[in-house]
C-alpha cells in the first residue's frame, strides 16, 4: 500500500511493504540532534567512500541523514528501510531514494543489493546475528555489508537505555557475528576522543539526553581531533566500533569466505 508522497522531482517514493510499520518502543527521538554532527557523518563516510556504491540499502534509515553524506555518484539506487511509519515520512526530499516502511524481512527475498548499510541501527535490534544473516541474504555477490554501533558495554549509559539500546560492542562481538559467506575487510574502533565523553557520562553525568551544546563541542572539538588520533592508534580505541563484510564474487566453501583481514591492526583481544 503506497504513501501519498509524490514521486516526482526529487521525492521519495514512501511505501508500505508490511501491514504493521510498527516503531515499537523507539521513537527516535535523538536523531535530529545527531543529524547536526555533520564532521562525524563525514568521518565516517569518507573512511567508506569506496565501499557504498551501486544499489544501497539503508536499514533503520529514520529521518535520512546519513544520506547526503554517503550517497555519491558511484550509488545507483539508494532504498531507505524505516519501521517508523512517521520517521519514513520524514525523508521525502532525497534524490534518487525510495523508502520502504518495513524491517529487512519484509523485502522480497530475490531483490539483492550491493551494499547494505546498519549506520547505529544493529544495537537497538534483540536478536543481532539473525538480523546480520538475513542482511547477508540480500547481498549481492560482490557486495558490501556495513555496520557501525556503539562500542563497550561497561560505556552503557542511562542515554543508550533511554534511546533503546540493547547492548554496545566489542570487536570480538561484532567478528563473532559474521555471517556465513562473508569475509571480513574492515574491523575498527573509532572515535578516541570521544570514548572520554562517554565515560564521563557513564560515571559523572549519567543523562539520558545529552544536550545540543554538548552534541557540538563533540562534533566540533573532539571528533576532528580523534580523525587524527585514531589511526595514531591503530583504531584499537574509540567509543563507536565499526565493521564491513564482503560476500566474495567467486564461489568457495562457507568457511573459506570468513576471515579476519584487519586481525593485524585489532590484533586478538576482545574489545
Amino acid at each position: 500500500m503506497a504513501i501519498s508522497i509524490s514521486t516526482l522531482g526529487k521525492q521519495a517514493t514512501v511505501t508500505r511493504e508490511s501491514p504493521t510499520c510498527m516503531s515499537q518502543d523507539y521513537i527516535g527521538t535523538e536523531l535530529g540532534l545527531f543529524a547536526r554532527a555533520t564532521n562525524w557523518k563525514a568521518y565516517v563516510a569518507g573512511m567508506l567512500r569506496s565501499r557504498i556504491l551501486g544499489d544501497v540499502l539503508d536499514v533503520g534509515a529514520g529521518i535520512g541523514s546519513n544520506i547526503p553524506v554517503m550517497m555519491d555518484d558511484q550509488v545507483l539506487s539508494w532504498t531507505a528501510l524505516e519501521p517508523d511509519p512517521a520517521l519514513a515520512q520524514v525523508i521525502t526530499a532525497r534524490s534518487r531514494v525510495h523508502v520502504v516502511c518495513g524491517t529487512i524481512n519484509d523485502l522480497p527475498r530475490d531483490r539483492l543489493f550491493d551494499t547494505i548499510l546498519y549506520m547505529d541501527v544493529l544495537e537497538h535490534i534483540a536478536y543481532d546475528r539473525n538480523e546480520a544473516s538475513d542482511a547477508a541474504r540480500l547481498l549481492a555477490p560482490g557486495g558490501n555489508l556495513i555496520v557501525l554501533v556503539p562500542a563497550h558495554q561497561f560505556l552503557f549509559s542511562a542515554f543508550d537505555a533511554a534511546i533503546g539500546h540493547h547492548r554496545r560492542y566489542n570487536l570480538r562481538q561484532l567478528r563473532a557475528l559474521t555471517p556465513t559467506g562473508c569475509r571480513i575487510e574492515m574491523c575498527r574502533l573509532l572515535d578516541s576522543v570521544g570514548f572520554f565523553a562517554s565515560l564521563a557520562n557513564r560515571i559523572l553525568l549519567r543523562q539520558a539526553d545529552p544536550s545540543e551544546r554538548q552534541i557540538a563541542v563533540w562534533d566540533r572539538v573532539m571528533v576532528p581531533v580523534s580523525r587524527v588520533l585514531d589511526p595514531i592508534t591503530g583504531y584499537n580505541f574509540g567509543k563507536s566500533a565499526l565493521i564491513v563484510w564482503h560476500k566474495p564474487s567467486g564461489q568457495a566453501a562457507p568457511s573459506d569466505f570468513i576471515m579476519k583481514s584487519d586481525e593485524s591492526v585489532n590484533g586478538t583481544m576482545g574489545r
